[in-house]
């Protein structure tokens, strides 16, 4: 089994202002935390992931490849983007959240 607590993963940023911690995950799923700093910003890109997130905390404007699919989400929001599909996330207020990726993202792997 691989897992972390919050306080004990390994922080990684990237892009700048956008905190990763990623707690557990197997050969099909994997769980993240993030902390965004208010004006951060994801840009736009798509991966074979599907992505569901939990927003804990904050605000965010979804990015969507069509600007009228964008929306703002915030405290006790969920979503989901489904694979290969162009999104990205405006951080308009101090954020956390969780994210589940099925299958799993390899670059996230940090343990």
């Amino acid at each position: 089994m691989k897992m972390k607590s919050v306080s004990n993963a390994k922080p990684v940023e990237k892009p700048q202002g956008i905190i990763r911690r990623t707690l557990a995950y197997n050969d099909e799923a994997m769980l993240c935390h993030f902390v965004l700093k208010k004006g951060a910003e994801i840009p736009l890109h798509d991966h074979r992931a599907t992505q569901i997130g939990y927003i804990i905390k904050g605000k965010v404007k979804l990015l969507a490849e069509n600007p009228a699919n964008e929306t703002e989400a915030g405290e006790g929001d969920a979503y989901v983007f489904s694979a290969f599909v162009k999104h990205g996330t405006q951080v308009l207020e101090d954020s956390e959240y969780v994210e589940v990726f099925v299958p799993v993202r390899d670059e996230y792997k940090d343990f």
